[in-house]
This record gives C-alpha cells, structure tokens and sequence, in this order.
C-alpha cells in the first residue's frame, strides 16, 4: 500500500451505478490510500505512478480524474473569476488544444454549455492577457481534457488523465447489436465473487466481452493494456520512464487451470467475438463454440456461467416469456454445481426464469434499469442438500 507523503494527491475514479464498493475493493488492492465511497465514483489518493497504474488496471473505473481547484459560484461572474484562478500555464502551452466537459447540478445554473462556455472564456483569456496568443478548442483529441462538476454552489474543476472513456479497452474491434459495456461485463464478473479459481461459461456470448473480460481477470491482465493512449501522456509533466515502468510490470501476472467458454446460437456472433478474443491475445484461452443455450452440457467441476439474454425489446411478449422460461429449465437441467448470474432489464420475463434468485443487485446497461440476479443450483433439491450437509456435519 501506499504511504501518506507530499507526492500523494487526490483523484477520483467515475464508474456505473451499482460498482461502487467493486471499485473500492479493486483501488483497494491495487494499493489506493484514503479511499471513500462517492455517487457513481470512489475518491482515493496516489502518486503519479499510481495514477498510471489506476488507469492501466482498474476495470470497473471509466475515468481517472485529477481535481485541481474548487471554488463556489452562484452566477456566471463568480464562475468565471473561479476558473481564472487557476495558473493555467501550468497545465497547457498556448499551442496546445482542450476541450471541456460539464456535469451540472446546480439551481443557479442549467444549461452545462453555458458553464463550458465561460470556462472557456476565462482560460482563453488568460493565455491571450499574457501571450498574446490563445490554446484552441479541439473534441476530438485535445491536449487536455477538463471535468467541471457543478453541485449546487460547488464547482469542482479536475483534469481528465484517462482521455477516452477507459471502457474502450482497445480490443474490440467487431461488435454485435448493442454490445455489453466493458466495464459493466467486468463489474458483473467481480460482482459475482468469480476470480479465476473456478469455470467460467457465458452461453448467449454476443461479441464476447463477458469471457474476454474474465480471461483479462483470470490471468490477471490489465484491461488498458491494449489501449494506444492516455490523456496523461499529453500532459506537460508526464513521465514516460515511470509509465513505462507501470506498463512493463508484469509481477501480476498468473496461470489458470480452469475453463472459460463463450458460445452463441449465430456463427457469424462467434466469428466476432473470437476475433475481439484474437485482438486481446486471449485465442487461445477461451473456448468459443456456436451452440444454442439449450444444447449447452457445462463442465461437471462447476463455477459460475453469466448469462445477459436480450430484454424483449424486439420480441413479442408470449415469446420472451417462453424465452425466459426455456432458460430457467435448462439451467435445472444441465447447470447443477454453478452460480448462474443472469442481467436483464425485463423483471416481469426474470419471473418466468422459474427459479427464486438468492441475491439481485441493481445495475443499469445503459439507460435501462437492470437486475443482475443470482441463482445457485443444487443436486437435487435445495432441501436434500441441506440435509446431507447436515449429517456429514
């Protein structure tokens, strides 16, 4: 772990919904000090070198903001006297390009262009007072990337370290209709307590992010690995030794004995996801099989299988519901001795699963409010094993 010295400073790492506490155990062992639960981020403190390394492995975080200043504001002149505050000299040269993004929650301001706006001002004008000259404004991939975060009267100014959304590991390349975000297939598998001691079977695998992503935890690879930048790398006191020092770590890395399969009624959804799997140097340690569910026969050693069926967004409802109900009989039938973990935002088809879940957590795929339900199926009946335990007890 980390220990307390002047090189530490604040950061934060944003997530969804529901990962909260899977990203403090993950800043945890990764040696994060003074770590506290925020709303849909974690605050933690670090060194450089920890910020590298924050936004090499997490896999549950989106982004690793680096705050600055913070100041309040109730009016737009107030706003902009806060940002011009700030030694923007410091962060950016008057060739260099940013771009900002807004989170506003204030009764004071509603309208996060406008905050944007004069942000910009008072950094634009700043440079322009003292160069001459002013840095441009470039979205698509500028020197810096600035996180505003307006809550009633506290603005929080903070640089972004992370660039593109962490999610974007790198190697997916191929997609199928409205693929599972990265870190939300990762948050899953942390969620689910999988950590590679066991098997892992994803049987409606889509374009396979949920094995890659266990594939990426069993053998404990970092997930940015692929990536091709940061946002830290622009900044002007990056420091490429260290970060290649963090990136060529590999004291991490470990075997698996176990098996992760990922399969999919559609050849053409395989050859996606073998791919991707291809892309994340992971061909071979993942088992991809086109296969529908109903055929499925798991390894007898057991594990976990993580299923995130489709919703009935585009089936009728007699259909989804019999859907739902074949997945819930087949899982009686072929599935004793694993955890079955199954995402989906239809809580009336969940109910047609058959079975009654033994733990449910709110997550949101998207926009769409989720239940992630677990359901442990016995040999035999629950109430013969809890006999047998009981005697061999």
């Amino acid at each position: 772990m980390l220990e307390i010295t002047k090189d530490n400073f604040e950061l934060v790492a944003k997530t969804f919904k529901g990962l909260e506490n899977v990203l403090v155990t993950e800043l945890t062992n990764l040696g994060a000090i003074d770590v506290k639960v925020l709303n849909r981020a974690v605050s933690f403190r670090g060194d450089k070198a920890f910020m590298y390394k924050a936004n090499l492995c997490l896999r549950t975080a989106l982004k690793i903001l680096k705050p600055i200043h913070s100041f309040k504001t109730r009016n737009e002149i107030d706003l902009y006297k806060g940002i011009a505050q700030i030694d923007w000299n410091e962060y950016l040269n008057v060739d260099d390009t940013l771009s900002i993004n807004t989170m506003v929650s204030s009764p004071f301001f509603n309208n996060s262009q406008f905050v944007a706006l004069k942000a910009k001002d008072a950094i634009v004008d700043q440079f322009r007072n003292k160069f001459g000259k002013r840095p441009s404004i470039d979205t698509a991939q500028p020197t810096i990337l600035l996180d505003i975060h307006l809550t009633n009267e506290e603005c929080v100014v903070s640089i972004d370290s992370s660039g593109e959304s962490l999610h974007k590991r790198g190697y997916r390349i191929n997609s199928t209709l409205a693929p599972l975000n990265e870190v939300l297939a990762a948050g899953m598998i942390l969620l689910s307590g999988w950590n590679g001691s066991s098997n892992f079977i994803d049987p409606m695998c889509g374009s396979g992010t949920l094995p890659i992503e266990a594939a990426l935890i069993a053998y404990n690879i970092p997930p940015g690995i692929f990536r091709k930048e940061f946002g830290f790398e622009k900044w002007k006191d990056f420091d490429p030794d260290i970060f290649e020092a963090v990136y060529n770590d590999d004291s991490g890395s470990r075997d698996f004995q176990h098996e992760i399969m990922g399969s999919d009624i559609s050849a053409g959804v395989i050859r996606i996801a073998s791919e991707n799997a291809k892309n994340a140097f992971l061909a071979n340690k993942i088992n991809f099989q086109v296969k529908p569910f109903e055929s499925l026969i798991p390894p007898a050693a057991g594990g976990v299988i993580m299923i995130n069926p489709p919703y009935g967004e585009r089936i009728k409802k007699t259909n989804i519901e019999v859907f739902y109900q074949s997945i819930g009989n087949q899982m009686k039938r072929n599935c004793a001795g694993f955890d079955v973990w199954i995402l989906s935002g239809n809580k009336e088809a969940m109910d047609y699963i058959g079975l009654h879940p033994s733990k449910k957590v709110t997550l949101f795929n998207g926009a769409i409010e989720c239940k992630f339900q677990k359901f442990t199926i016995y040999q035999g009946s629950k109430k013969t094993n809890k006999l047998t335990k009981d005697v061999k007890s």
